[in-house]
């Protein structure tokens, strides 16, 4: 391994659904996004959970906004004249406009900055976060760590089922796929499944049931090949995700201790809703 001319921190957004002790431990920077509830303004996590709720399920839709270029200004900024590089890991760029704010804000600092979008949501972007944060704290260089997390970011497979479509239509995110959606679910009772590819949330197909849509998610999964890590997050759905846990366990190799399983962030909660149940599947190298 090479070593860093200049060590290296890696700062992301609020979106990658980093536990805190975890961030705290490797020494990562967290720039948060903000939901808005009408005229209210909260940075992300600045609710507690019963009070995000209790206001997303009123009259008034909870809205996200990409952090501004001046908040990672601010953070770019202490960190290089610290004497550190940055390398900066963003929620994917076809959702959001939080890595047109990092590239932005990284302008301003040639080649100590380096912005990558991760192409990913929740812990599937959580986990090039933490891989590239254990690297750096290794002295890894910078172009060893963009190289790992780029392998990480080809291997990785994310399918999201939801219990509704009401909260993606209301936040506006999947206009792209949102007639498709939209047609199905009016003419049956059904969970759209969703896949991203290169970033992109596309409807991959739908099930008549939950426990339908689990067992397809957990074949899909399947039929992957073998698995390096595999990550559940739910949304008020901690019983579905169990139940994919064990779907994932009797069809694949996978064992039950080498899933995780997580209640998503506030961010995602904002677009999909109660009842969503999502799984993070990186292939193993």
């Amino acid at each position: 391994m090479t070593t860093s001319a200049r060590p290296i921190r890696i700062v992301t957004d609020s979106a990658a659904d980093i536990p805190p002790n975890v961030a705290a431990r490797l020494g990562i920077i967290t720039v948060p996004l903000t939901i808005s509830f009408g005229d209210q303004v909260f940075a992300d996590q600045e609710l507690s959970t019963d009070e995000f709720w209790q206001r997303a399920h009123s009259a008034v839709h909870p809205i996200t906004s990409q952090p501004p270029a001046g908040a990672f200004f601010s953070v770019f900024e202490g960190l290089v004249a610290m004497g550190l590089d940055v390398i900066c890991i963003t929620l994917t760029g076809a959702h959001s406009g939080t890595y047109s704010s990092a590239w932005s804000a990284a302008s301003h600092f040639r080649d100590h900055v380096t912005v990558v979008d991760s192409r990913a949501i929740s812990m599937a972007m959580g986990w090039q976060v933490i891989h590239a944060a254990e690297m750096a704290l290794r002295g890894a260089s910078r172009e060893e760590i963009l190289s790992s997390i780029a392998s990480m970011r080809s291997r990785t497979r994310v399918l999201i089922q939801l219990d509704t479509v009401e909260f993606i239509r209301r936040g506006g995110r999947l206009s792209v796929v949102m007639p498709a959606i939209d047609r199905m679910v009016r003419a049956l009772s059904i969970k759209p499944i969703l896949n991203l590819v290169e970033g992109q949330l596309r409807l991959l197909g739908a099930a008549r049931s939950t426990s339908k849509g689990l067992a397809r998610i957990a074949s899909e999964i399947s039929a992957l090949g073998p698995l390096e890590l595999v990550q559940i997050m739910h949304i008020r759905a901690s019983q579905a995700a169990s139940t994919l846990a064990h779907e994932i366990v009797a069809t694949t190799q996978v064992t039950m201790d080498r899933i995780g399983i997580g209640e998503a962030g506030q961010v995602l909660s904002c677009h999909g809703g109660d009842g969503v149940v999502g799984i993070g599947a990186l292939l193993a190298s």
